[in-house]
């Protein structure tokens, strides 16, 4: 068996940019029976010599004795060589990939991969996370194999809203995604510990986002529900660049400021020619859990008005509902966990919709980005 010495022996002799010994750079170790997963805190203003120092340690790991899988990642946690070879903390098992322009695109990894559905949103806290749980769960009860990458790195939420806490397994190379309610899920939170704070700079966020989606075993999916990071910055530009998007889902909140942001991120994905699917508008209303009474706290209705405005497809209002949040917060999605009830029938509507639309949407042959 082997021990987190082996580990360190292994990366003495080997130099990361600078000319630091790999072993000094590592910032974590986790050993599960014949798997490896060590961190190496790397400096994100050199992503190509750390991405070459990361292939070497792997390599060097993978030939351990009593190692049959490594998975070596990048981190921003500390300055390099700040670690000290006996100074090193568990949990810190996650995957950081090669950075994004060393890869043309992620087609071969995706390919039995029909459709990927991004979900998005300008800002965070407009309930993304839920609607993309509940969304996958939704086309999976169309009778699609459905995946759900969490690829909110800063803020990853699967975890809990599944209540799974285990780590994910390594078969031939590749991070095995786990399962809940028959859909395969992938989240950063499967890899670092929940209070790991995540100090990472936007390019290194990309290359996270990067491994998460090509080095994992999908398999044969009808559709990979993507919910990603709020916002319309470089992580969001990688992914259309790096993975043929099949369609966007918009989230919104009623609010002028929330549909601002909204509108910024149709615009984005219009910019890189990534479908749109259309916008939902979450937290539409307040469903009162003792009367059954509706009240439009937000003047609703707004982002079926912007989605007019934008000529884009408004795909329906999920309310404010007790009902949803705490079945979330359980780590039993409302889709999942009471299939038949009102709040579910919501979110039903949204999948019918969403495939409808996949299976009709005419797909870009290749991504092209041009930025201007």
């Amino acid at each position: 068996m082997a021990t987190e010495a082996d580990i360190l022996e292994a990366l003495e002799n080997l130099y990361a940019p600078g000319g630091i010994s790999l072993a000094r750079a590592v910032s974590g170790i986790n050993l599960s029976g014949a798997k490896a997963f060590v961190s190496l805190a790397g400096d994100p203003a050199k992503p190509e010599g750390w991405e070459i120092a990361r292939t070497n340690a792997e390599k060097a790991i993978k030939a351990v004795p009593g190692i049959e899988a490594a998975v070596v990642t990048l981190t921003a946690e500390r300055a390099p060589g700040a670690a000290k070879a006996h100074d090193h903390h568990h949990g810190h098992s996650h995957a950081a990939p090669p950075p994004p322009q060393a890869r043309k695109g992620l087609a071969p990894a995706l390919e039995k991969i029909r459709y990927v559905v991004v979900v998005a949103s300008g800002k965070g806290g407009v309930g993304k996370s839920t609607t993309s749980a509940n969304l996958a769960l939704g086309l999976a009860a169309q009778g699609w194999r459905v995946g759900l990458l969490d690829a909110d790195i800063y803020g990853p939420s699967a975890p809990r809203l599944f209540g799974l806490h285990d780590k994910p397994k390594v078969e031939n190379g590749k991070l095995v995604p786990l399962e809940a309610y028959g859909v395969k899920i992938m989240s950063m939170g499967f890899l670092v510990e929940e209070n790991t704070p995540m100090v990472w700079r936007g390019p290194m966020v990309a290359q996270a986002l990067s491994q998460l989606l090509g080095e994992v075993a999908w398999g044969d999916l009808d559709a990979l529900v993507v919910d990603m990071p709020p916002g319309t910055g470089d992580v969001q530009l990688t992914m259309a660049q790096q993975t043929p998007i099949a369609g966007a889902v918009i989230v919104s909140t009623p609010q002028d400021l929330a549909l601002i942001d909204a509108r910024r991120a149709v615009a984005m994905f219009q910019k890189v020619e990534a479908p749109i699917l259309g916008i939902i508008e979450n937290m539409s209303y307040f469903l009162c859990p003792h009367c059954g009474g509706r009240s439009e706290i937000f003047s609703h209705g707004g982002a079926r008005h912007d989605a007019e405005q934008m000529g884009v497809p408004f795909l329906g209002e999920a309310p404010l509902d007790m009902k949803i949040r705490e079945t979330s917060d359980a780590g039993r999605p409302v889709v999942g966990a009471e299939p038949d009830s009102p709040q579910a029938a919501v979110y039903l509507n949204l999948a019918a919709k969403v495939k409808t639309l996949l299976e009709t949407t005419k797909q870009r042959a290749a991504p092209n980005i041009v930025v201007g």
